[in-house]
């Protein structure tokens, strides 16, 4: 087939796509495809409106990518492409409306204190949560703009970082425990999560270097989990991906807390593909290599709907 890439872009997460993109490109070079790659910008859309393809792969993570803008464009242009559509996207890049939804599914969410940049006064402003918090963009991904905050001095300054990447920002509740993601896979009514992987930093939290730099992070598959933990994750991941809407694959983030239910914390509905992503790795585990999984991704793209 001819398949187009669209990687790169303007997000804070533009090298983290970069990466991605690489990857993805060569696997389906790999798999006798012919590939157009594109680094994609909103200021030259008609490198998109002219596209001649069988499929686009969207290879772009954060803003003008994940959030659903890339996806409402193809839609108008009848391009197929791999994932979810613009109203699934849009959502699960909200942090703050898409735990609306997992609540909805009886999916534990951390306590939350919504933040606008146009309402925020530093003067006014009573944090309603106990610290430590963490404090995150609402819209952005790869931790960009996150902080966990011990004291006051240590909010407002993350506060005030948060609100350069995004106009709402999220005050949560500090959940200590072990992180874990789900990837899940296949099309609506048939949706599977892959073998749950345990993330291990090596730094004091599982920031960006932890993400993207080689060796700064374990990755564990199965994770080690008891049996009524590892049932819960994977069992809401799937919840969290449907009820969004979220078509083909996505990647469900949790913390697992010694005591108690796990604890959602996101849903990509882009996952990283780079030499350190989590989903290649959950892939892996059930026996799909990385040339397999992205031609898995196309196929099953294809066949949305049928």
């Amino acid at each position: 087939m001819k398949i187009a890439v669209l990687y790169g872009g303007v997000s804070a997460e533009r090298e983290v796509s970069l990466s991605s993109g690489k990857g993805i490109i060569q696997a389906l070079k790999n798999k006798g495809h012919e590939v157009i790659g594109i680094d994609f910008d909103p200021k030259k859309l008609e490198e998109i409106i002219s596209l001649q393809v069988d499929v686009v792969y969207i290879g772009l993570h954060g803003r003008f990518g994940e959030d659903g803008k890339v996806q409402a464009l193809l839609d108008m242009l009848a391009i197929p492409y791999v994932g979810s559509g613009s109203q699934a996207s849009g959502l699960a890049i909200d942090k703050a409306k898409s735990k609306r939804f997992f609540e909805l599914m009886n999916t534990r969410v951390a306590k939350e204190q919504v933040l606008y940049k146009h309402q925020f006064s530093e003067q006014t402003f009573v944090c309603e949560l106990a610290f430590p918090v963490v404090v995150k963009p609402n819209q952005e991904g790869s931790t960009i703009g996150l902080t966990i905050a011990e004291n006051h001095e240590e909010l407002m300054n993350g506060i005030l970082q948060a609100l350069q990447f995004d106009e709402t920002i999220l005050l949560e509740e500090y959940i200590k425990g072990t992180e874990v993601t789900v990837a899940v896979l296949g099309n609506k009514g048939s949706e599977k999560s892959l073998p749950v992987v345990e993330i291990v930093p090596k730094n004091k939290h599982y920031d960006y270097e932890s993400k993207y730099s080689q060796g700064m992070s374990e990755h564990i598959v199965p994770a080690r989990l008891s049996t009524a933990q590892m049932d819960y994750v994977q069992e809401h991941a799937v919840y969290a991906h449907q009820v969004l809407g979220c078509e083909v694959y996505s990647r469900v983030d949790f913390i697992v807390p010694e005591t108690g239910d796990p604890v959602i914390l996101e849903v990509n509905t882009l996952p990283g593909m780079t030499p350190t992503s989590l989903y290649p790795d959950a892939a892996r585990e059930v026996g799909l290599e990385y040339d397999e999984m992205i031609e898995e991704l196309i196929q099953l793209s294809l066949n949305k709907g049928k």
